[in-house]
Parts: structure tokens; C-alpha cells; sequence
């Protein structure tokens, strides 16, 4: 009794010094989503101690110090499982009702408000699938029940959750029945040294990734975002998340920052309501840490730089964009200056009708287009000769490509796409055809035509300029042209010049050393078309870690063959 005097004393004498209103009226927290609310540390009063800054504590003294100046409180009940029990040892529900009211006086004494927030925590075994152990389903329905307790006197119960929920089952019901009269935060404590290593781009990927599949699970059984919320984490005891010893401190302060970046990115796409942070209290000598009070400037200078001045500390990056989304309106990707946007994958996804197939071939030239450059003119002069050599005029090329379903711009993107992939794999080492391997070819292949011929300038399918040509790579004009005559061959590669020296014969009837070159040349073709779809996957692969997409939604990788779709527009001289 003595004690619950001094504290209902303690708290009448804030209430009156508190300026402006009675003591209800400091209950008024913002409408604006999201709210951050913050563990208060009395070590670091000094940085939480503001105006726009809502602290969660408990007791008589500290809360009200924090409101004096400045700043808004909730209260924060520590020891959940004191008042509900263990799942192994749940607490006999007769006395819930009792306990229940002593929580709700001391919160509303403590935090100066007849409808306090009250952040329980925590839940124990949060993602126990069912069936439940008949203690586990008591324990379960004793949460849920002090949770009705504090609704029903005024307050607002906040759930903190320590691991991904399970939301199978008969526990779908239970969180609903939770989200009825409570709120529920979901506690995502990120490893700091495993953040620095990723980098800003991709680790602050991973966090928001890792928040939005938490909350996703909520979301499927109907639970509105408007109930939930992230806490982050900010201890310094090894093993249990948060700094985990990363040197030096200014790499700590990225981290927070990043953190603070990451999730406010994921409330307000999602509509989350409150934003948590943890683990600036010191509870023994492992928590005790000087850099705490750089780490929480970061954290409050992230969201709203009037609350700290974190670019004043030591070698503090005050980039805000680094590791963020922040694409322009219409922009689905961004890599570096390149982007792909949402009007990109709809044109494109009426010809493969599969929006993730367009995105993965999009995603692929996005990669590309880095590795090998190709012109406009390159293009259109790749356009002209194969509408020529393949339609003999625009008016059937465009009805071809209608039946597709495809625009000329959507043709002439795939285009681009063979000239890049053409460009790319000249450029690939591969092993020499072995000897074995070239006789092999002579012997199977008898079939397929060949040429001597002399071409200017040397084209990619007779780099010296004279010799064997064969049909399986060479345009079809070299083996139409009449003998001993200079003609003017347009293929994709260019313009050439060509005099044929013999006529066309089959393969099989020319010497293996005559046409030893040429098989060389198709051998080594072939391979390197091989190898370019495993260097396309490791290069995409790679691109993943910088690209920027709009809510982190990436693209399958591969190569994607859009010729598949438009076979008329694939580049090969031979066809």
C-alpha cells in the first residue's frame, strides 16, 4: 500500500506540473502512421528526452522525467510471463483479472493517461504450430485474455512477438481473436555485422524483405496493417542480435541507419502502424556500450534529421539514398542509370502473355546492355536485312508482327537483344575443338554445303577473308551467287563483297584439310552459345545484389529466348 501511495503522489505531481492540459490530455499520441515508439534507457535520456519522440518505460520516475521534456510515453510491461505464465507452466486463470488491474493503475500512474498504451512483453513460442499442448493452448488463451482485460479498462495492448508467428491451423483463430482488442509487433533483430558485409544496397534489401514476409503472414489470415508492427533491435550483448561486435562504431551507425531506412520503407508501403526500437537499456556489464548513444542518434536521424544531429558523428555516412528503393513513378528496376518500367514489361507481356517472363528478359538486356553496346543504326540496318531477306517488304514484316502480338519497337528491342548476345559471345573463351572432335563433325555433318569463296571486308564467318564457308554459319546468298563474280551480299553483319571460286558442293566431298578451318569455326560457335547461357545466369546472378526494384520484387533469372516467340527476327546468318 505504501508504495502504491508514493507512486499514485509521484505521478499527481507531474500531472500538475505539466504544462497546458490535465493528465488525460498527455495521452494524445500522433495519428500519423508510422508511430515510432523507442525502449527508454536512462542512460540515454539525453538523446530521447525531445519533442517527436515516444518512449516506452515503465515505473514512477522515468517516464515522467522523459515527458517534462518533451517527449510522449507509453508504458512498457517487462514481464509478461509473470502475469500469464510459461506455455510449460501457464498461470491459473483466476488470477489474471486481479493482476490485470494492478498492470492498467500502474500504467495509467506512469504514464500520466486513462487509456495508456501497454506493450506486453513477451509471447513465448510465438510459432508453435498446432495441435498445442493442452498448457501451451491455456497459456495461449491467458494472453488472449489479459489482452481483453486491458482493452476493456481503456487500454491499448500491444503484443510483442519474438519469433515469425504461425498462423496455421487452428492458431489463424488466435491471432485474430488477438488483433481484435490488441495490436501486434513483430520483433525483427537483424545481425549488424552480417548488414556492414552485405552492404547498404543488399542488406538493406534482406531486412526489408524479411520484415514484409513476417508481416505476410498476418496479412493471409485477414489481419490488417493497421495492427501490426516491427520492433528493431539494438543491444550490444554478444549472441543476441544487434551489434555483435561490429568495428568501428561508425559501421554500428550505418547499420541503424539502414535499419531505421528499411523499415520505415516497409511501413509505408505496407501501412504498418508503429515502428519499435529495443536494446538501448544496460542490464549487466555486456550491455554497457559508449557507442549506444551514436547508434540511437543514427536511428532518430534516419527518420527525421531535426531529432539528432548524427551527421556530427564520427565518420557518419549522411547518405540517405544509399541501400533504398526510391525509383521514379513508372520505373519497376533501376541498375545503375538503366531502368526497366511498367509500361516495358506491359508491352512485352503481350507477346510472351506472362508478365514474369517479360520481366526476366527485360532484366536480362538490362544486365547486357552494360557488357556490350549496341546502335540504333545497328538495329535498323539488322531490321532492313532481315525484313528483306525474309519478307521482301515492311507491309508483310508488320502484319507478322501483329500476329505476334508485337510492336516494331518491341521487335526491334529483341533485335538489339540477338545483336548483343551475338557481340557477347564472339568474345567468349572457349577450349580449341579437339582433333577428334573436328573429324567427328566432317563425318556427321557430310550433308550441310560448302563454299570456297572470297569475301571483303573478312567477315566473323571468314575471319581471313578467303577460304572453306559453311552453310551451318554462313549467309545462304554465299552459296547462291553465280562463280567467279564480285556481288554485294547484305547480311547482319554488314555489307560485303563476295566472289565465289568454286561451286557449292556437300561437305563430305571436300577434303577433311580443306575444311578443317571452317569445321573449327562452327565448333567453336556452337560452345560458345553454350557458354553464354551459363555466363548470362552468373552475370544476372550478380546484378541481383545492385539492382533496385519497386518493393524488392526481383526477377527470375536466365535467358530468356524471345525469338522463341518472333522466330523470324532471330539473327542467324545461316537462316
Amino acid at each position: 500500500m505504501k508504495k502504491v501511495l508514493l507512486i499514485a503522489l509521484a505521478a499527481a505531481a507531474v500531472a500538475a506540473a505539466a504544462p497546458g492540459t490535465a493528465a488525460a490530455g498527455l495521452c494524445g499520441l500522433p495519428d500519423a502512421k508510422p508511430l515510432w515508439i523507442d525502449y527508454g534507457a536512462p542512460e540515454l535520456a539525453d538523446i530521447f528526452a525531445k519533442p517527436g519522440v515516444i518512449v516506452a518505460g515503465s515505473g514512477d520516475g522515468y517516464p515522467a522525467q522523459m515527458r517534462a521534456r518533451g517527449a510522449q510515453t507509453i508504458y512498457w510491461d517487462m514481464y509478461l510471463s509473470k502475469r500469464v505464465g510459461t506455455p510449460s507452466s501457464p498461470a491459473d486463470s483466476g488470477v489474471l483479472t486481479e493482476r490485470a488491474e494492478r498492470v492498467y493503475d500502474f500504467a495509467v500512474l506512469t504514464t500520466g493517461c486513462q487509456t495508456p498504451w501497454i506493450a506486453m512483453n513477451e509471447l513465448f513460442g510465438a510459432s508453435v504450430p498446432t495441435p498445442w499442448t493442452p498448457t501451451t493452448a491455456r497459456y495461449r488463451q491467458n494472453v488472449l485474455d489479459w489482452a481483453r482485460h486491458l482493452a476493456r479498462r481503456g487500454a491499448k495492448p500491444i503484443l510483442l512477438v519474438s519469433s515469425d508467428p504461425f498462423t496455421g491451423g487452428e492458431a489463424a483463430q488466435w491471432w485474430r481473436d488477438v488483433a481484435e482488442v490488441a495490436d501486434i509487433v513483430i520483433e525483427k533483430y537483424f545481425n549488424a555485422p552480417a548488414v556492414h558485409r552485405a552492404g547498404p544496397e543488399l542488406g538493406s534489401r534482406r531486412m526489408r524483405t524479411s520484415m514484409r514476409q513476417a508481416a505476410s503472414k498476418l496479412f493471409a489470415i485477414n489481419i490488417p496493417p493497421s495492427k501490426l508492427g516491427f520492433m528493431l533491435a539494438f543491444q550490444t550483448r554478444p549472441g543476441s542480435g544487434g551489434r555483435e561486435g561490429l568495428k568501428p562504431a561508425s559501421a554500428w551507425f550505418e547499420v541503424a541507419k539502414l535499419q531505421a531506412l528499411a523499415a520505415q520503407q516497409v511501413a509505408r508501403e505496407l501501412g504498418i502502424a508503429h515502428i519499435w526500437s529495443w536494446g538501448w537499456g544496460v542490464f549487466n556489464e555486456a550491455g554497457k556500450d559508449p557507442d549506444k548513444a551514436g547508434a540511437a542518434c543514427a536511428w532518430l536521424w534516419a527518420r527525421n534529421p531535426s531529432l539528432c544531429d548524427a551527421p556530427s558523428l564520427d565518420r557518419f555516412d549522411d547518405d540517405r539514398r544509399a541501400g533504398q528503393i526510391d525509383l521514379p513513378a513508372g520505373v519497376r528496376c533501376a541498375l545503375g542509370d538503366r531502368t526497366i518500367t511498367t509500361n516495358q514489361i506491359g508491352e512485352l507481356t503481350r507477346l510472351t502473355r506472362d508478365p514474369e517472363v517479360a520481366f526476366s528478359a527485360l532484366f536480362a538486356r538490362l544486365v547486357e546492355s552494360g557488357q556490350a553496346s549496341v546502335s540504333s543504326s545497328d538495329v535498323l540496318r539488322a531490321e532492313r536485312t532481315l525484313v528483306s531477306r525474309r519478307f521482301r517488304g515492311g507491309a508483310p514484316y508488320l502484319a507478322a508482327l501483329a500476329r505476334g502480338r508485337a510492336t516494331r519497337a518491341v521487335a526491334r528491342g529483341i533485335v538489339s537483344d540477338e545483336l548483343r548476345r551475338r557481340a557477347i559471345q564472339a568474345r567468349l573463351s572457349v577450349a580449341k575443338p579437339s582433333a577428334g572432335q573436328l573429324a567427328e563433325f566432317h563425318g556427321t555433318y557430310g550433308a550441310e554445303l560448302v563454299r570456297e569463296v572470297e569475301v571483303e571486308p573478312a567477315p566473323s564467318w571468314l575471319p581471313d577473308g578467303r577460304g572453306i564457308a559453311l552453310s551451318i554459319d554462313a549467309p545462304p546468298q554465299v552459296f547462291m551467287a553465280p562463280l567467279d563474280r564480285w556481288v554485294t551480299i547484305r547480311t547482319f553483319e554488314g555489307v560485303f563483297r563476295m566472289r565465289a571460286q568454286a561451286e557449292t558442293a556437300p561437305l563430305a566431298s571436300v577434303p577433311f584439310v580443306s575444311a578443317r578451318a571452317g569445321i573449327g569455326r562452327a565448333l567453336r560457335r556452337a560452345a560458345q552459345a553454350d557458354a553464354y547461357h551459363g555466363r548470362t545466369a552468373l552475370k544476372q546472378k550478380a546484378a541481383l545484389d545492385h539492382v533496385r526494384c519497386v518493393r524488392d520484387r526481383l526477377p527470375q533469372i536466365g535467358a530468356v529466348e524471345l525469338t522463341s516467340y518472333l522466330p523470324f527476327l532471330t539473327l542467324t546468318e545461316a537462316g
